[in-house]
């Protein structure tokens, strides 16, 4: 089990790569969605869509309304005990206890917001990731707000007690200006 679920998440972070979480520079020859391609379809109503992708959305729709209502608190509390928090130019935050410690905004203070553009659940059923754009919004010593926004991936673990919890999240802020990052191309 270790070994593929660290395939796995090997494949999803490169799969993230490709989806955006580098800078474009840096993506050589990949596609890019056109500014007026139709936006991407929710795989909560969408027939076609697999039992997975459609667990994987609710989990992110659970995740992101906690963390809405509780602030840092919410947002811990998602993580696997060996969860794993990757941010822009700081050391990754390894572990619940860790990732409780340096989440420690409040709700009122700092709304962090997303929902995710799209999901894959691996082969086993035991391990999926998501991925899109997020939003964080807050005010200045001023009173002024501040808008932060960027791209993210979660990886989804089951626990042993059949829990799914996060077990890695990676975001990467963007340019306040960088537009829509995170729809797919046409006929994905």
């Amino acid at each position: 089990m270790v070994g593929s679920w660290r395939v796995f998440l090997y494949a999803a972070v490169l799969a993230g790569v490709g989806l955006g979480l580098t800078p474009r520079a840096a993506q050589g020859q990949l596609a890019f969605p056109e500014a007026n391609a139709p936006a991407v379809s929710n795989p909560l109503t969408d027939p076609t869509a697999n039992p997975g992708k459609a667990l994987l959305f609710d989990l992110e729709a659970r995740f992101a309304k906690d963390v809405l209502e509780r602030g840092g608190a919410g947002f811990a509390a998602w993580f696997a005990e060996d969860g794993v928090l990757l941010g822009n130019g700081v050391a990754p935050v390894v572990g619940r206890v860790a990732i409780a410690t340096s989440a420690n905004w409040e709700a009122k203070a700092y709304q962090l917001t997303w929902t995710p553009t799209d999901a894959v659940m691996g082969p086993s059923g035991e391990i999926g990731y998501t991925w899109s754009h997020y939003e964080g919004h807050s005010k200045d010593a001023n009173g002024n707000p501040v808008t932060v926004s960027g791209r993210f991936i979660t990886i989804w673990r089951k626990q042993a007690d059949g829990q799914w919890k996060v077990a890695l999240d990676a975001g990467a802020d963007e340019p306040a200006a960088a537009g829509d990052c995170c729809r797919l191309p046409a006929g994905k």
